[in-house]
């Protein structure tokens, strides 16, 4: 099991820091959008910062890289497909990041859907999926497809249940209260909102999930139960038969949930 921490940035970014299992005094960061939190962490900690990790391009995901690169001299790795603030190795779906000398086995996955070329990030047990899935929720379509990121979803539900969601926004709140409203009667959706209110209370994280867990309480990892189907045709007044169609509803709803 890896040792990761969040390190806060802007109002509910992650920016995770991996301790690599060769040397903990080693670090890793993935999409730091902001190089000033980072940098106070690594000073206040005396981790070294040896690679630097992207998921996908937008600004609070990658405002810091360049900054941090060159004042630690960090590798970057980041999409192939996407436009990165500075020179990075790029990678692909099915790539290794190329991180063993630092002891760590992450594999590639392309998931696009929030953007055309995001990545993720396997290994260890553990996802670092930037946008693509939060806990109860998924990112918003902003150049892909309700087709492109349902195969994304369905990619990363095929990892173990064990697998540890490390996510880049604490949207965990905002996103259960709309699961309650796709699914009033899932009791474990019910439990995790009365869990989170109690952990948003005292700012305390809520993440990393698991990926039991969000099979469980996650509508977008859900399309194809009966419950989320007829929640989506009840919204829509129309009959939705393939499961694209039931993500598509799903997904525009939350978009206007309020």
């Amino acid at each position: 099991m890896l040792g990761v921490r969040p390190v806060r940035a802007f109002v509910d970014n992650y920016i995770w820091l991996i301790q690599t299992p060769n040397d903990p005094g080693i670090g890793v960061v993935v999409d730091p959008g902001d190089s000033r939190p980072v940098d106070l962490d690594l000073k206040t900690t005396g981790i070294e910062l040896a690679a630097i990790l992207v998921t996908h391009h937008h600004p609070d995901h990658v405002g810091g890289v360049r900054e941090l690169a060159d004042k630690y001299d960090a590798r970057v790795l980041g999409p192939a497909h996407e436009r990165m603030p500075c020179k990075v190795t790029p990678m692909n779906d099915g790539d290794s990041a190329g991180l063993e000398d630092l002891g760590l086995q992450l594999d590639v996955m392309a998931v696009p859907g929030h953007t055309l070329g995001h990545i993720a990030y396997a290994g260890h047990g553990s996802l670092f999926c930037g946008d693509t899935l939060f806990s109860a929720g998924c990112g918003r379509l902003f150049e892909g497809t309700p087709g492109q990121m349902l195969n994304s979803l369905d990619r990363i539900a095929s990892l173990p249940d064990d697998t540890l969601i490390y996510c880049a926004h604490e949207y965990t709140l905002a996103n259960l209260r709309f699961a309650a409203a796709v699914e009033p009667d899932n009791v474990q959706v019910k439990e995790s909102l009365e869990e989170t209110v109690e952990l948003r209370n005292r700012d305390a994280i809520t993440l990393p999930s698991s990926l039991a867990r969000e099979k469980q309480i996650n509508p977008f990892l859900r399309c194809r139960e009966p419950a989320v189907r007829a929640a989506a045709e009840k919204h829509t007044g129309q009959s939705l038969p393939r499961t694209e169609d039931v993500f598509a509803a799903v997904r525009a709803w939350k978009d206007g949930f309020n």
